[in-house]
C-alpha cells in the first residue's frame, strides 16, 4: 500500500467524527467522495426526495468502464447515540483506547465502508484502473431510516444511466462473535400486521351487557401462533410470527374495554411472498373469529425474502474470508433486513462485514486489528475477482 492511500483506521475515525444521524449527512459522504476522487474514481452525488419523507444525499462512484463490475455497498447514516453521558467517550469522538475505535457507527457501518474504500484504493494503486472490469460504490444516507430516498432509488438512477453490476458485497456487520463467523447470502422478508378487535364497553359486574374484545383478541392471536407457518427451507429457518404489542387502552379495573389492538411482525422465508402470507394470516383469523368484529391491516413492505445461491461468487468470498481468518464462515440468512433486499434485483449480493456485538449499543466500538483484517479480506476478494 502506497503512502498516498488512506488506511481504514484513518477513514473510519474521520467518518465516525461526522455525526451523520439519519437523515443528516454531516459531511460523511463528502469525505468519501473526495477520497475516492483522489484515488481515480468518477463520483456522483445524488439527492432524492419524496413528499412526506426527508431529502437524502447519496453517492455513486466507479473506476473502470468494462464488465464485470464488482460493487461495494453501504451506508453512512447511523442511529442516534442516546444519552451521551452513558458512553465511555463522546459518541462521535472516534477515540482510540484498548486497541479499538470507539463511537457511533464504528461497527454499523462506517468501519465496513472504510475497509472497502481502503482496499479498493490500494488495489487501484497497485494495478491501475481495471482494464477488464470495474469497481463501484453505492452509498446511501438512508439505511437506518425509512429507506425511501436511498439505495432503492440510487439503483434505479444508476440503471437509467446504463450502469450494470455483476456482483455486490454489502459491508454490514455480519459476524456474531469473531471475524470469519458468517456470510449472509440472503435475508428473510418482513411483514407487519395490525389487528383491531371491536367490542362493547361495560361494567365488569354486568358482563352480559358488554362484549369484551380482550377475550376475542386472545383467541385470534393464539390462532396466529398456534401452528407453525412452515418448517424452514434448506437455506432459511422457519418463518416466525412475533406479537409486539397488545393494548386495550384501559387503566380502570372495573371497566370492560371497548376495543383491543395488537401488532405483530413476521420474518418469513422464501416459501412466502407478502401476498401469500397475508392471505394465510387472514384465513387463520377468520377461522376462529366466531362472530368477533375486527379489522386486520398490513403495512406496506419492500422486505421480501431472497437468496444468493451458493456458487462461484459465494465460494470466492468464502475463500477470501477463510484464508485471512482461518475460519470457514457459515452461510446464513438470519437477522433483520438490509439494503441487500434492493440490490438483489440488480445483481447477486452477499453481506460480509465486522463483528456486530456493539452495533446500535452504547460504547459501540471496533478493534483496529479487526478493521485491518476486514480490509485484507476485501483486498483478497478484489484480487481473486479480477484475476
Amino acid at each position: 500500500m502506497t503512502s498516498s492511500v488512506p488506511t481504514a483506521l484513518d477513514l473510519c475515525r474521520a467518518l465516525v467524527q461526522r455525526p451523520s444521524v439519519t437523515p443528516s449527512d454531516a459531511g460523511a459522504l463528502g469525505l468519501i467522495e473526495n477520497t475516492l476522487k483522489t484515488g481515480g474514481f468518477a463520483t456522483h452525488r445524488v439527492v432524492f426526495n419524496e413528499a412526506g419523507w426527508p431529502d437524502i444525499d447519496n453517492l455513486y462512484a466507479r473506476v473502470g468502464s468494462a464488465a464485470p463490475c464488482l460493487v461495494f455497498a453501504g451506508h453512512t447514516d447511523v442511529v442516534p447515540p442516546g444519552d451521551a453521558t452513558k458512553w465511555r467517550f463522546e459518541p462521535f469522538s472516534a477515540e482510540i483506547a484498548e486497541g479499538m475505535i470507539w463511537g457511533r457507527g464504528a461497527v454499523d457501518m462506517k468501519g465496513g465502508l472504510a475497509a472497502a474504500i481502503a482496499a479498493s484504493l490500494a488495489f487501484v494503486a497497485r494495478h491501475g484502473v481495471p482494464r477488464k472490469g470495474s469497481i463501484a460504490f453505492l452509498i446511501t444516507g438512508d439505511e437506518e431510516g425509512p429507506a425511501v430516498n436511498g439505495t432503492v432509488k440510487l439503483l434505479e438512477w444508476a440503471k437509467a444511466r446504463g450502469e450494470r453490476f455483476d456482483h455486490c458485497v454489502l459491508g454490514e456487520p455480519t459476524n456474531p462473535e469473531a471475524l470469519g463467523d458468517m456470510i449472509k447470502i440472503g435475508r428473510r422478508g418482513s411483514l407487519t400486521g395490525r389487528l383491531i378487535v371491536h367490542g362493547r364497553q361495560g361494567h365488569v359486574g354486568y358482563p352480559q351487557l358488554a362484549d369484551n374484545p380482550a377475550h376475542h383478541i386472545l383467541r385470534l392471536l393464539t390462532a396466529l401462533r398456534g401452528t407453525p407457518l412452515d418448517a424452514g427451507t434448506p437455506h432459511f429457518d422457519a418463518s416466525n410470527l412475533e406479537i409486539t404489542t397488545i393494548d386495550v387502552g384501559n387503566p380502570a379495573t372495573n371497566v370492560i374495554p371497548g376495543e383491543a389492538r395488537a401488532t405483530f411482525n413476521i420474518r418469513f422465508n422464501d416459501l412466502w411472498s407478502p401476498d401469500t402470507l397475508e392471505a394465510e394470516i387472514r384465513r387463520r383469523v377468520a377461522s376462529v373469529a366466531d362472530g368477533a368484529r375486527y379489522d386486520l391491516a398490513f403495512d406496506p413492505t419492500n422486505a421480501v425474502a431472497f437468496l444468493t445461491a451458493p456458487g462461484p461468487f459465494v465460494d470466492l468470498v468464502t475463500e477470501a474470508v477463510a484464508v485471512e481468518t482461518g475460519r470457514r464462515p457459515a452461510l446464513s440468512t438470519t437477522g433483520g433486513t438490509s439494503d441487500a433486499r434492493f440490490i438483489k434485483a440488480f445483481c447477486p449480493v452477499v453481506e460480509f462485514g465486522l463483528v456486530g456485538k456493539t452495533m446500535h449499543a452504547v460504547d459501540e466500538r471496533v478493534a483496529i486489528s479487526e478493521l485491518e483484517s476486514l480490509t485484507a479480506i476485501y483486498g483478497r476478494i478484489l484480487e481473486a475477482y479480477f484475476a
